[in-house]
């Protein structure tokens, strides 16, 4: 038995979910925000990963990325409604996604935050309109060949969305949630918070994410060698099992110790590994 291996299309066509296999229990929810250019289809490899392990992925309708902070209150507690007790529910998103659901984090009150190439805020350089910058622009999402080739041919992703400012209002609301939270202001004040993001990111360097994680006190996931996209990146299945460990960790308890830890021969926790070649 195996989990749904398409998005299911929702009233909108710019939502999708991504279902347990039928007769396995949904072990919790990850509300997924896409980032600037991206559609619900370009984390279907993501979206099916997750859904194998038993969570469930929406990617739910939010306004535009200027209008903030985006009403997520509605969708969490409807997942809530329709997942069994105890079984998470994490705002997630990646690039202006990330701003997105940590802004909306006061409000929506989710059971843990999910960020992942949390983006710089500020101009950013022109639009692609040449092949050598489209290429960069590739460069920079994702070094994983299959990613690259889709982006490549979806109709409906926007080659050249990297390259716009990340909207000031959006980077502002994400500031003050981000300060409400680790004040204890808010009502998602101590949520759980995981960041990843790539260490050879060149949209915004991963001092961007340390900066949030000593905030936040989050753990932080550096890719090797990871690029912007990381969802989406050469060692997705590596960041997707970092995920899947953080969520069961939350479904446990975030305040007990972590499941699984890994060591050397030595007794220390070795680096990063190197990441993955195989495209698929």
């Amino acid at each position: 038995m195996t989990a749904t291996t398409a998005p299911v299309p929702l009233a909108d066509p710019t939502s999708a979910v991504w279902e347990p296999a039928v007769g396995i229990a949904v072990r919790g929810t990850v509300l997924l925000l896409p980032g600037r250019g991206e559609h619900p289809g370009v984390y279907a490899r993501f979206g099916r990963r997750l859904a194998f392990d038993g969570y469930r992925v929406v990617v739910p309708v939010v306004p535009a990325a200027g209008s903030v902070p985006p009403d997520l209150a509605g969708p969490v507690a409807e997942a809530r409604a329709s997942a069994p007790p105890g079984a998470p529910v994490v705002l997630a998103g990646s690039d202006t996604g990330a701003l997105l659901a940590l802004a909306a984090a006061p409000a929506a009150a989710p059971d843990g935050l999910l960020l992942v190439g949390l983006p710089t805020a500020g101009a950013a350089p022109g639009a692609p309109d040449t092949t050598d910058a489209w290429t960069d622009e590739l460069g920079a999402r994702t070094s994983c060949p299959m990613h690259r080739s889709l982006l490549a041919t979806d109709p409906e992703f926007r080659p050249g969305a990297l390259a716009q400012d990340v909207p000031v209002s959006l980077a502002r609301a994400a500031e003050e949630a981000a300060s409400d939270i680790a004040s204890g202001g808010a009502a998602s004040a101590g949520v759980p918070v995981l960041l990843v993001h790539g260490s050879a990111d060149p949209v915004s360097p991963p001092a961007t994410a340390r900066g949030f994680a000593d905030r936040l006190s989050a753990g932080i996931v550096l890719v090797a060698d990871g690029r912007h996209d990381a969802l989406n990146d050469a060692a997705h299945r590596s960041v997707a099992a970092a995920v899947v460990q953080w969520l069961e960790r939350l479904r446990g308890g975030p305040h007990l110790p972590a499941q699984i830890v890994t060591t050397g021969a030595d007794g220390h926790t070795p680096g990063p590994p190197a990441p993955e070649g195989d495209p698929a």
